[in-house]
C-alpha cells in the first residue's frame, strides 16, 4: 500500500489553526480588556466568545485527523478536496453565526437578526454532514483495500 503526501489536508490544517488562533486572541483579548478571570461570570459576550472558540476546539481536531488518515489512503482525491473546502465553509459560517448574540443565544425574537441563527444552524449542520461524510467515505475506501 502507497501512502501519499496529505497536502489538502496540511492547507485545511493551517487554516484551522490560524481561525483557532484568532478565535483565542479574541477570547483573551475581551478578558484583558475587561478584566475577566477563569469562567464567563455572565457575561454574555464572553461566554459567546469563549463557545465560539470551543466549538472549533471539539470538532477541528477529530476530523483533520480523520481527514489526514483518509488522505494518506486515498491521495489528493477531489474528494478529499471538497470535504477540506466544505469543512472550512462550515466553520466561516458557524463562527458568523456565534458573532452574534442571536446566533448564540437565539435571541433572533427579541430584536437579534435571524442571519446569525441561520448561520449558527447551517454553519453546525454542515460541520455534521461533512464529517459523517469522511466517515462513510473512508470506511468505504478501507473496505475496497
Amino acid at each position: 500500500m502507497e501512502l501519499n503526501v496529505p497536502l489538502y489536508s496540511a492547507y485545511l490544517a493551517a487554516f484551522l489553526l490560524a481561525l483557532q488562533t484568532i478565535l483565542a486572541a479574541l477570547v483573551g483579548g475581551y478578558r484583558g480588556r475587561n478584566r475577566k478571570g477563569v469562567g464567563h461570570a455572565d457575561d454574555i459576550v464572553l461566554e459567546r466568545a469563549v463557545r465560539r472558540h470551543a466549538n472549533m476546539t471539539e470538532y477541528a481536531p477529530i476530523f483533520l485527523i480523520v481527514l489526514v488518515v483518509y488522505e494518506l489512503l486515498a491521495g489528493q482525491t477531489i474528494s478529499v478536496l471538497w470535504l477540506s473546502l466544505l469543512f472550512a465553509l462550515s466553520r466561516i459560517i458557524h463562527v458568523i453565526g456565534f458573532s452574534s448574540s442571536a446566533g448564540s443565544h437565539l435571541v433572533a425574537a427579541k430584536g437579534g437578526r435571524a442571519v446569525f441563527v441561520l448561520a449558527r444552524i447551517l454553519g453546525a449542520g454542515m460541520t455534521l454532514l461533512v464529517s459523517l461524510a469522511l466517515a462513510v467515505l473512508l470506511a468505504w475506501h478501507i473496505s475496497a483495500l
